[in-house]
């Protein structure tokens, strides 16, 4: 990232120093990465130095921005690896007397989508690995049915290792999923968690691209479309959107979301089309992808403004939407130097989502810049660091 860095700073007719001013970066970071201490740097501050020098975010971190990318945590991984290790092991065979049915896969996998949505990470790693093993099963002899388990299952499990950093498992997953996809509405499902794992890792190009392909793919007559087409629709236009603004293509950016916004009025309200909380869309949805541009695009006074409009009271607070935007509010209040606010929309997160919180970076380096500013902590600030997962 260094030589590009220096290479596009002296086209652009600029200094370290001036380039440190435009940009907010520090110049002593500016200095490192061009002599190549450090070899690259989080996607937020690669986005700083893509807006001041006036190019794509992507022509500088040429591939994962660290923290873009942000790995599994290294004291979490064992939890996983009965997981890793269900989705690449060979397809066994079942006991004569206990042959898994679609039927009873179907259900085995509906019981377990609270466990999903609520993020119930320890309860979904012991459970997994036998789940995988007998999709397996039943999707090699259960015809397309079976397959269509799979599909399902894979969907959630390459969503859930998404969430939690499995990048590599994750992908495998989704691979998977779009495998045995039957039709094209089961494989945008999959590709727009498959864009969201992209987004993780940092890699903006191949995101867009993948959103936007499929975007076209699917788009349907806003006058004829069913809940399921506009929802497909919908979100791989809010992923086309969150890579090009984090990209630095902020014009495209705004409209992809604002066909989003197309779908979500055509949609109506919030809905989750089979009952499939990955599939919710609606206007609320793309009200929260617009308050996480805006913070993207440092305007953290946006994001209260827009945040304060959202009727989110209504929504399930889940990661995949209400609590990802109380980060964002957390952070607006914290570039706001109101800390005492933040540290409650952390405090909030945490109570509602306690298997979820420790595995977002984000809130690592939001309560990060909260207790460097601090000269004493309260002892349920040393008790949130400690669910964050943030060194004292």
């Amino acid at each position: 990232m260094g030589k590009r860095l220096q290479d596009v700073r002296k086209r652009r007719g600029f200094t370290q120093r001036e380039l440190a001013s435009v940009s907010g970066v520090s110049v002593s970071l500016i200095r490192k990465l061009e002599q190549g201490e450090r070899a690259d740097t989080r996607l937020e501050t690669a986005r700083r130095l893509a807006v001041a020098l006036r190019v794509p975010t992507t022509s500088l971190v040429g591939g994962p921005a660290a923290g873009a990318g942000e790995g599994a945590d290294p004291d979490r991984d064992d939890q996983w690896a009965p997981v890793r290790q269900a989705l690449v092991g060979p397809v066994g065979s079942a006991d004569a007397s206990e042959v898994p049915t679609v039927a009873g896969m179907q259900d085995l996998i509906d019981a377990a989508v609270p466990l999903f949505s609520g993020d119930r990470f320890r309860e979904l790693s012991l459970i997994l690995p036998t789940l995988i093993r007998d999709a397996d099963l039943i999707a090699e002899t259960g015809g397309p049915a079976g397959r269509d388990v799979r599909v399902r299952l894979m969907q959630l499990t390459g969503w859930l290792l998404t969430q939690t950093r499995q990048f590599e498992a994750a992908g495998t997953a989704l691979d998977r999923s779009l495998e045995d996809a039957s039709d094209r509405l089961q494989g945008a499902a999959t590709v727009n968690t498959r864009c969201w794992l992209l987004l993780r890792q940092g890699r903006l190009g191949e995101a867009r691209e993948l959103a936007v392909r499929w975007a076209d793919e699917v788009e349907p007559r806003i006058s004829r479309a069913t809940p399921a087409e506009l929802s497909a629709w919908g979100w791989l236009l809010l992923r086309a959107s969150a890579a090009a603004v984090r990209d630095n293509r902020p014009g495209e950016a705004e409209d992809t979301l604002r066909y989003a916004h197309s779908a979500a009025v055509a949609m109506g309200r919030e809905f989750a089309p089979g009952d499939d909380f990955l599939k919710a869309f609606g206007p609320v949805t793309v009200a929260l992808k617009r308050a996480e541009n805006a913070m993207v695009v440092d305007r953290p006074d946006l994001v209260l403004k827009l945040s304060a409009r959202i009727p989110t009271s209504g929504m399930r607070t889940t990661s995949n939407n209400r609590n990802r935007h109380l980060l964002d509010v957390a952070e607006a209040h914290t570039r706001a130097r109101d800390y005492a606010k933040a540290v409650d929309v952390l405090q909030e997160i945490r109570a509602s989502a306690p298997e979820w919180l420790p595995n977002q970076r984000y809130a690592r380096d939001i309560f990060g810049r909260i207790i460097a500013r601090r000269r004493t902590l309260t002892s349920d600030m040393r008790s949130l660091a400690d669910a964050i997962g943030v060194p004292m």
